[in-house]
């Protein structure tokens, strides 16, 4: 998400791909997350705290305005994430990254928008669409 509030690379080209999509489900972790990448950069000092606090409003403005469907961590997503970490043995999938296949699963979406190769990969044996196909 952080390529869908902040310019940088690929952003440009994942703007072209979900422009006027109805469709974009997001959860409370993916949230949480781009909050963290925020506040890491602004640590590192390419942020700064007002650009962090426009964009998490933005991003939470969004969300309650019905731009996102809002997906859940129910206690059967952890546990299908607990089973994808088990399956995929050869991809070796991080908690964040099966949480988010779990609920994309649960949700019945059938495309991730992923720029982590081994979610990806996952995304695929699970017979779902990883966008971008090319990763940066």
């Amino acid at each position: 998400m952080v390529k869908i509030y902040l310019p940088e690379a690929g952003s440009r080209a994942l703007e072209a791909r979900l422009v006027g999509r109805r469709d974009l489900a997001v959860s409370e972790l993916a949230v949480t997350e781009v909050v963290s990448a925020l506040t890491r950069r602004k640590r590192e000092g390419s942020l700064d705290a007002a650009v962090v606090i426009r964009l998490h409003r933005a991003i939470l403005h969004d969300i309650g305005a019905g731009d996102y469907r809002s997906l859940d961590l129910a206690p059967a997503v952890h546990r299908e994430a607990e089973r994808l970490l088990v399956l995929f043995e050869r991809v070796p999938l991080r908690a964040a990254g099966a949480l988010h296949l779990a609920l994309a699963a649960s949700a019945d979406c059938g495309t991730v928008v992923t720029f982590d190769r081994r979610m990806a990969e996952a995304a695929l044996h699970l017979g779902l669409t990883a966008v971008p196909r090319k990763l940066e």
